[in-house]
C-alpha cells in the first residue's frame, strides 16, 4: 500500500515540477510546495528517490535553466541529499561534458558548494540509506574493491570517485586520456550516454563561445581537484583513500603527474600550478598529525623528532649522544668476545639504524654520518689496549670497514629497490620524508665528504698506518692522471712521494665504499681528499714483485710467494676464486697453501673482500666429493691437511669474531660437524705431513674441529643459568640444534628473499651442504652430546665393570699415571678395582689407539676418578694435573669433557675446598692481595662502592677442588699459537667456573694466572672484578646507576664530565696508568658483566625504576633552579620555560635510549616480553607518590609519562623492527595486542591505576604518538576494536588530532570510524 502511495506521489512531483517550469515558478515557492506535498504523502526527507527523479528530469529532456533552480533550491532546503545528486549527475553530465558544457559547468558549481559539508550530510536521517544508493548508483563497492558495510568507507569512496572523475574527465579533455596505460577511463563513461544533438534546451553547437566554455570548464575542475585536496576535511578523507587503496591511489598519482607535466589549463590556472599540485598529493604533506592540544605533549614530539640538531653534536654532549648512542652500544657488546653470535651484526645494526633514523627523524645524511663517527669512536677505544685472549684491533676494524660498509649498502640497495604498493603505502611514515630513489646514495657521498671534518677521529691505529698511505697515494695518483697496479701500492714509501698524500680513516672507508659499488672513483677528487697532484710514478716502486698481479698472470705458488699472499690481502674476488680454484683441485701442497692464503690478511685485514674470504673458507671446510673419488671412507679424509690448516687458521680469538659479525657462526658450525664425526670415528693409525714438517693424524683434526666448534656455543654452563628467573640470559639458547636451525632457515629461505645480506647468508648455506643438516645427522657426536648434558645435570653412573667403556677407562688411567708407583695396585681401582688394561686395540699401551669419540665417551669416569683419587689424598695436586696435561696433549678434545665434568661439579658443591698453600696446590699469596685491591679501585673509578666485598687476603686461600685442579691444569699451558686455540676454550670456561664459586675464587684464579703470564694481569684484574656482579645485586644496581650518571653527567669521574656517550663507554680500558688497569668507564664494565647476571628480569626492573628517579633528578636539577625565583613570586604558576622544558625531554630521551639499550642487549625479545607484559603493568598499577614531585606540579610525572613511552617503543622497535623484515617481528602482533589491550582498558575504566594520572595521560599520548609516527606498520597488527577504544580514550583527553591519526593508519576496519571523525569534528 505505501508503495503505492509513493508511486503515486512521484508522478504527483514531476507534474508539479513541470508546471512549474513552465510558467517559470519562483524556486522556493516550488521547493517549499513539494515539501509540504512529500511530508503529508509521508516520504522521509530528504528523499534519494526525488534526487533520482529530478535528476532524471533534468538529463536530458529539460536541461535548462529553471530545471537546475529546482534542483539547487531542493538541495538548500533538504528535499535531497547532496551526495546522491551528485553521484547521479556524475553518472550524466560528466560523460556528456563536451556537448552539454553549461551542465558540466553547473555540475562543477554544485560540487564546490557541496562536497565540502560532508558534517551537515551525515547528520541527517537515514543516513546508511543514503550512501547504499550512492553505492548503488556509482558502483563504489565493486570498483575499490573494499565490500565493507559502514557508510563512512562510502563517503571515502565517494570523495575519491569525484576527485578520479574530475582527473579523468581533465585529462580526456586535453587529448591526455591517451597516454596512460589504460588509455581510457572507466569514471567518464556511463550507461546512460544517450545522443542528445535533438535536445534543444540550449544551443549548444560547438562554436567558439562553446570551445571557450570546455576550457574553462577543465580549468575549472582541475582547480576544483587542488580544493579537494587542499581542504582540511577531504584532503584528509583522501588521505584514508590513500592509506586504504594503494592500487587505485597509485593510478591516481600516475594521472596527476601525467596532468602536471602537459596540461595547459593547468600551466594557465590562476588558483594552483603543477608544483603544488604535486606537492598536495605527495608523500612529504603532513595530512594527519599527531597536533596535540596539550603544549607539554607538542614539545614533547619537537623534542622527541629533533633529528635536526647539529651533526657537530654527535661526539660529545647529551644532545648529540642521544641519537647515535644505541650504535655505540651495540658495536661494543659486538666484541664482547666470551659469546659468539648466531645472528649477523649486518641484520642487527641494520635494524637498528633504520629504528634510530624512524623513531629520531634524522635525514640519511645525518644518519650515515652517526654510523660512520659511532664506528669510528669504536675503533678509537683501542688505541691502547691491554693484553689478553680477547678481541683485538682487527675484529674492530672488520666491524668498521665491513660490516658497517655492508650496512650501508643493504639500506642503499633497498631505498633504491622499486618497492611495492603495500610498502609504499601502508608502512610510510606520516611526519617523515619519504625516500626518493637515489636520494640514500646521495646522502652517503655528502656524509662522508662531512665525515673528513673530524680530524680527531681520523686519527689511524699504528698497524694500519701503511695501508692508509697507500689508499691516499693511490687516490692521488688516479687524480694526477698516473695508473699503476694496486699490487704495487704497498711498495710505496712516503719517502718516494714528492708531497705528503699520508692517508687517514677515511680514504680506508672510501675504499671499502667503492670496492663495493656505493661510490665511485669521483670520490678521489672531493675537496681536501688529497694533497695536490704529482707529475710522474714515484721512483722506489718495484718494475716487477711477487704478489696478486703476478699469481693472477699465472705466477707459481713458490714459498716467496705464498708469504707475499699470506700478508697481503686480495683486492678483488677473482683473486679470491682463484685462490679457491687451487684449493680444490690443486695438488696437495697447493691446497695446503691455498689455505693458509685465504686465512691471512685477506681474512684478517682484507675489509674490502672479506666477506667473500668467510664464504670460500666455509666452502672449503665442506670440500666437494672429487669426481674420480671411489673409496668407503669419506671424503674428508683425503683432504685432512688442508682442512687441519683451515682449522688453526680460523682459530683465533679476532678470526672466530670475524665469522660471527658475518652472521656464519651457524654456517661455521655446519661444517664443522661432519669433520668431527667423520675424523672422531678414525682410529689415527693415519698420519699426514704438514708443509712445515709438523704431523698431525685423525686425533689432531678432530681436535682442533671440536675445540673450535664448542666454541660457538656456551656448552660449559650448568642448566642453572636457564631456571633462575623466567627469562633466559642472552646467549643461553646457543646449542647445536639452534645453531642448525639457524643454518638450515637460511638454506630454506634461498630463493625467496630480497635482503641482501640474508641473499649472502643464504648463498653461503646451500654452498656448503644443499640439504637441511640435523643434530641426528651426526649419531657419534650425538651420543656425546647427550651425555656431556647428562653428565651437567647428575651425577655420573652407569660406567659397568668389563665393559669396552671400562676397559678404554682403565687404559687412559693408565696412561695419565704411569709414573706413579702404587705397588701392585693401579690407580683405576679407585673406580672399577681392575688392574690396568690398555684398552681394546691398542698396540701401545701408553697413547691408545683408539677413535676420538669412544675416548670421550669413557672421560668423564676418567676425571671422576682421578679427582676422587685426589681428593683421598691417593694421587698429589701435581700428578693430578701432570696427568690431566698428558691426557689432553694425547687428544687436545679431552679438554672439552674436562671443562664440562669440572663445570657441574663445582655446581654440586659436593667436593670440599682446599688450601692454595704453595706446597700441594699453587699458591696465589704471592699477588692475591695486590689483585684484590686493583679490584677494588676498578670497582670505585666505576662508581661502585661494595662495602660487603669479602677479602681472602687475611685468610688461607681456597678453592673447591674441581676448580683447583682445572686452574693447576690451564696453567700448565704455555702461552704459544699451539697453545693457543686450547687457552680460548679453557680461559672463558675457567672464569666461568670460578665465577660460579663463592668470592674471592675469581681474584685467587687471577693471581695463578698473574703469575703465569704477567702480560695479561690487567686483563684478568679486569675479568675478576666483573664476576663480582654475579655474587652482589647491590653491585649490580650500582652499576647501571653508574651508567645512568655518566651518560648524564650529573658527576665527574676520572674518565669524564660532558656526560653523554664519552662518560658512558670512555676509552675501553687498557694500561694508561702506572701501577694497574685505568679506570674503566661503566658502560664498558656493564657490558662485559652482564652475560654473567642470570636473574635478568631484576635487571630490567632495577632499569625502569633507575629511569623514573633520573627523570626525578633531571626535572629537579634542570627546572627547578630556574624556576625558584618564579615559584616564590607565583605560587601556582604552571608556565614552564621552554627552553628549560625542551632541554629536560632532551635529557630524558638521552636515559630513555640508554635504559631501552641496555633492556635489549641484556636480555633480547624475551625480557621485553616479560617487560610490556609483566613489568610495565605491574609499575602503573602500583602506587608511585612522592611530595617532591607534588612540588614541581606534576612535570616529574608528566615528565616520566614520556620517559616510559620513548622507552617501550624504542625496547619494542629494537627488539621487532620498524617493519617486519625480521624474524622477531612475527612475533609482535601478540605481544603488542596485548599492550594494547591493557592500554585500552585503563582507558575503559576497567584497570584502577596508582600511578600519577599526569604519567599515565603522558605515557599513552607520548607511546601513541611515537607509534602512529614512526612505526604504523604496528598499528595494522592491532586489533580494530582495541584501536577503536584507544582512539576513543584519547578524544575523552580532547587529543582529537592524535585519535584521528591513530584511526587513520588503522587500515580498513578502521577507516570508517576515521572517517566519522573527520567529518564530525571537522579535523
Amino acid at each position: 500500500m505505501a508503495a503505492s502511495v509513493h508511486s503515486g506521489i512521484w508522478e504527483t512531483v514531476l507534474e508539479h515540477t513541470k508546471v512549474a517550469q513552465e510558467k517559470e515558478s519562483d524556486p522556493l515557492l516550488w521547493a517549499v510546495q513539494l515539501s509540504a506535498r512529500l511530508s503529508s504523502a509521508g516520504v522521509l526527507l530528504p528523499s534519494v528517490e526525488v534526487a533520482d527523479l529530478l535528476v532524471s528530469h533534468i538529463c536530458w529532456g529539460n536541461n535548462v535553466a529553471i530545471a537546475w533552480k529546482f534542483l539547487e533550491q531542493a538541495l538548500l532546503i533538504k528535499i535531497v541529499s547532496p551526495m546522491p545528486v551528485l553521484a547521479l549527475l556524475s553518472t550524466r553530465v560528466v560523460p556528456n561534458r563536451r556537448s552539454c558544457p553549461r551542465a558540466y559547468r553547473l555540475y562543477l558549481e554544485l560540487i564546490k558548494r557541496h562536497a565540502f559539508t560532508l558534517k551537515s550530510q551525515i547528520d541527517g536521517t537515514h543516513y546508511q540509506k543514503v550512501m547504499k544508493f550512492v553505492d548503488s548508483v556509482l558502483h563504489l563497492s565493486s570498483a575499490f574493491g573494499l565490500q565493507a558495510s559502514e557508510p563512512e568507507i562510502l563517503v571515502v569512496e565517494f570523495i575519491f570517485s569525484m576527485v578520479l572523475m574530475l582527473l579523468d574527465a581533465s585529462l580526456d579533455d586535453e587529448g591526455l586520456i591517451e597516454l596512460t596505460p589504460e588509455k581510457k577511463s572507466k569514471w567518464t563513461t556511463s550507461t546512460h550516454d544517450m545522443e542528445i544533438d535533438s535536445h534543444d534546451g540550449y544551443d549548444e553547437k560547438r562554436t567558439d563561445l562553446h570551445e571557450r566554455l570546455q576550457k574553462i570548464n577543465t580549468v575549472i575542475a582541475i582547480d576544483l581537484i587542488g580544493q579537494l585536496l587542499q581542504n582540511k576535511g577531504t584532503s584528509k578523507i583522501l588521505y584514508l583513500a590513500r592509506r586504504n587503496m594503494p592500487t587505485h591511489w597509485a593510478v591516481f598519482l600516475q594521472r596527476i603527474h601525467l596532468l602536471a607535466a602537459n596540461s595547459s589549463a593547468l600551466k594557465n590556472s590562476k588558483v594552483i600550478t603543477p608544483e603544488a599540485l604535486l606537492q598536495l598529493t605527495s608523500d612529504t604533506r603532513v595530512v594527519l598529525s599527531r597536533k596535540c592540544k596539550t603544549s607539554s605533549l607538542q614539545k614533547f614530539h619537537a623534542v622527541m623528532a629533533f633529528g635536526s640538531l647539529a651533526s657537530a653534536g654527535l661526539c660529545h654532549g647529551a644532545s648529540g649522544s642521544a641519537l647515535w648512542l644505541p650504535l655505540d652500544l651495540v658495536f661494543e657488546d659486538a666484541v664482547d668476545g666470551s659469546l659468539v653470535s648466531a645472528t649477523s651484526a649486518i641484520e642487527t645494526i641494520t635494524g637498528l639504524i633504520k629504528v634510530l633514523q624512524a623513531i629520531n627523524g634524522t635525514t640519511w645524511h645525518d644518519t650515515f654520518l652517526g654510523l660512520w663517527i659511532a664506528a669510528l669512536r669504536f675503533v678509537q677505544r683501542e688505541r691502547d689496549p691491554i693484553e689478553g685472549p680477547m678481541p683485538r684491533l682487527d675484529t674492530r676494524l672488520c666491524l668498521l670497514l665491513t660490516i658497517t660498509t655492508l650496512v650501508v649498502a643493504d639500506l642503499i640497495e633497498e631505498e633504491e629497490r622499486t618497492p611495492s604498493d603495500e610498502t609504499k603505502y601502508s608502512s610510510t611514515n606520516l611526519w617523515k620524508e619519504k625516500l626518493v630513489p637515489g636520494k640514500c646514495r646521495k646522502d652517503l657521498v655528502s656524509s662522508l665528504q662531512m665525515l673528513g671534518e673530524y680530524e680527531g677521529l681520523l686519527t689511524l691505529p699504528q698497524s694500519v698506518i701503511s695501508v692508509a698511505n697507500q689508499a691516499a697515494a693511490k687516490a692521488m695518483m688516479f687524480v694526477s692522471g698516473i695508473n699503476i697496479g694496486s699490487a704495487y701500492f704497498e711498495f710505496i714509501s712516503m719517502k718516494d712521494m714528492p708531497i705528503n698524500c699520508s692517508g687517514n680513516m677515511r680514504h680506508l672507508i672510501v675504499e671499502a665504499c667503492i670496492a663495493r659499488n656505493l661510490l665511485d672513483t669521483s670520490a678521489y677528487f672531493w675537496p681536501g681528499y688529497v694533497n695536490g697532484h704529482i707529475s710522474q710514478i714515484p721512483h722506489g716502486i718495484p718494475p716487477q714483485v711477487p704478489g696478486w698481479s703476478l699469481f693472477m698472470k699465472g705466477a707459481s705458488l713458490t714459498p716467496t710467494m705464498i708469504n707475499v699472499l699470506v700478508s697481503t690481502p686480495a683486492s678483488s674476488l677473482a683473486e679470491l676464486e682463484k685462490v679457491f680454484e687451487i684449493a680444490v683441485r690443486g695438488t696437495d701442497d697447493e691446497k695446503i697453501s691455498a689455505a693458509t692464503i685465504l686465512c691471512g690478511a685477506s681474512l684478517i685485514r682484507g675489509w674490502n673482500i672479506q666477506e667473500h674470504t668467510v664464504h670460500f673458507i666455509i666452502r672449503l671446510l665442506s670440500p666437494p666429493v672429487p669426481a674420480d673419488y671411489s673409496g668407503c671412507d669419506s671424503h674428508l679424509i683425503a683432504y685432512a691437511p688442508m682442512l687441519n690448516m683451515l682449522l688453526v687458521g680460523v682459530a683465533s680469538v679476532d678470526c672466530v669474531q670475524i665469522f660471527s659479525l658475518h652472521g656464519l657462526v651457524p654456517h661455521l658450525a655446519g661444517s664443522l660437524m661432519p669433520i668431527c664425526e667423520v675424523f672422531g670415528s678414525c682410529v689415527p693409525n693415519v698420519s699426514w705431513t704438514l708443509t712445515t714438517g709438523e704431523e698431525i693424524n685423525a686425533h689432531a683434526v678432530f681436535s682442533n674441529a671440536f675445540i673450535l666448534l664448542l666454541r660457538l656455543w656456551r656448552f660449559n654452563h650448568p642448566p642453572l643459568e636457564h631456571v633462575v628467573g623466567d627469562v633466559p640470559p642472552v646467549g643461553s639458547q646457543l646449542t647445536p640444534e639452534y645453531l642448525l636451525l639457524v643454518r638450515n632457515s637460511h638454506l630454506v629461505s634461498s630463493g625467496t628473499i630480497q635482503n641482501r645480506n640474508k641473499t649472502r647468508l643464504s648463498a653461503v648455506a646451500s654452498s656448503s651442504y644443499e640439504q637441511p643438516i640435523f643434530l641426528d645427522s651426526f649419531p657419534k657426536l650425538k651420543v656425546w652430546y647427550r651425555q656431556h648434558q647428562a653428565c651437567i645435570a647428575s651425577t655420573l653412573s652407569g660406567l659397568v665393570h668389563g665393559t669396552p667403556i671400562h676397559q678404554i677407562v682403565d687404559g687412559l688411567l693408565n696412561m695419565m699415571f704411569r709414573k706413579i708407583n702404587r705397588g701392585n695396585q693401579s690407580l683405576s681401582s679407585v673406580t672399577s678395582g681392575s688392574s690396568s688394561s690398555s684398552g681394546p686395540g691398542s698396540e701401545d699401551p701408553l697413547r691408545p689407539k683408539l677413535p676420538a669419540w669412544d675416548i670421550l665417551e669413557a672421560l668423564p669416569f676418567v676425571v671422576d676418578a682421578a679427582l676422587t683419587a685426589c681428593a683421598h689424598g691417593r694421587l698429589s695436586p701435581r700428578e693430578l694435573a701432570t696427568g690431566l696435561k698428558d691426557l689432553a696433549d694425547f687428544l687436545p678434545a679431552s679438554l672439552a669433557t674436562i671443562i664440562s665434568y669440572f663445570s657441574a661439579e663445582v655446581t654440586r658443591g659436593v667436593w670440599n675446598p682446599v688450601d692454595m698453600n704453595g706446597t700441594d696446590w699453587p699458591s696465589p699469596a704471592a699477588n692475591l692481595s695486590n689483585v684484590e685491591e686493583q679490584i677494588r679501585k676498578i670497582l670505585a673509578a666505576t662508581g661502585i662502592d661494595v662495602p660487603s666485598l669479602p677479602t681472602g687476603g687475611k685468610s688461607p686461600a681456597t678453592l673447591p677442588l674441581p676448580l683447583a685442579a682445572f686452574a693447576s691444569l690451564t696453567i700448565t699451558y704455555k702461552i704459544d699459537r699451539a697453545s693457543q686455540r686450547f687457552l680460548n676454550l679453557a680461559g672463558p670456561a675457567l672464569e666461568s667456573l670460578a665465577a660460579d664459586c663463592p668470592w674471592p675464587s675469581m681474584p685467587i684464579v687471577a693471581s695463578l694466572w698473574t703469575q703465569k703470564a704477567k702480560r695479561w694481569s690487567d686483563f684478568l684484574v679486569f675479568s675478576a672484578s666483573r664476576t663480582i656482579f654475579l655474587h652482589n645485586r647491590d653491585a649490580v644496581v650500582q652499576l647501571l646507576k653508574s651508567c645512568f650518571s655518566a651518560t648524564l653527567g650529573l658527576k665527574t669521574t676520572p674518565i669524564s664530565s660532558n656526560g653523554g656517550v664519552g662518560a658512558l663507554l670512555g676509552h675501553g680500558f687498557g694500561s694508561h696508568f702506572c701501577g694497574g688497569i685505568s679506570p674503566v668507564a661503566p658502560g664498558i664494565l656493564y657490558l662485559r658483566a652482564y652475560r654473567s647476571i642470570r636473574d635478568v628480569v631484576f635487571m630490567a626492573e632495577e632499569i625502569v625504576s633507575l629511569l623514573m628517579h633520573f627523570v626525578r633528578e633531571i626535572t629537579t636539577s634542570q627546572l627547578s633552579g630556574e624556576r625558584s625565583e618564579k615559584l616564590r613570586k607565583a605560587k601556582n604558576e604552571m608556565k614552564y620555560g621552554q627552553i628549560s622544558l625542551g632541554a629536560a625531554l632532551a635529557k630524558v630521551k638521552l636515559i630513555a635510549s640508554l635504559a631501552a639499550s641496555l633492556v635489549w642487549i641484556s636480555g633480547g625479545l624475551c625480557l621485553f616480553q616479560a617487560l610490556i607484559k609483566e613489568t610495565l603493568p605491574s609499575w602503573f598499577i602500583s602506587i608511585h607518590r612522592s611530595e617532591q614531585e607534588e612540588g614541581l606540579g606534576g612535570m616529574v610525572a608528566m615528565l616520566g609519562g614520556y620517559a616510559l613511552a620513548y622507552f617501550t617503543m624504542l625496547c619494542g622497535a629494537f627488539v621487532w623492527g620498524v617493519d617486519s623484515s625480521s624474524s622477531a617481528s612475527k612475533r609482535r602482533p601478540k605481544i603488542l595486542g596485548c599492550h594494547m589491550e591493557f592500554l585500552a582498558s585503563a582507558l575503559d575504566g576497567n584497570i584502577s591505576l596508582g600511578c600519577d594520572c599526569a604519567t599515565w595521560r603522558a605515557y599513552v599520548s607520548g607511546f601513541v604518538s611515537l607509534m602512529v609516527g614512526c612505526t604504523p606498520s604496528w598499528v595494522l597488527e592491532v586489533d580494530v576494536n582495541v584501536l577503536k577504544r584507544l582512539s576513543k580514550g584519547l578524544r575523552q583527553w580532547n587529543e582529537e588530532e592524535l585519535a584521528l591519526a591513530l584511526l587513520g593508519i588503522g587500515g580498513v576496519g578502521t577507516m570508517a570510524a576515521a572517517a566519522q571523525l573527520i567529518v564530525e569534528t571537522q579535523l
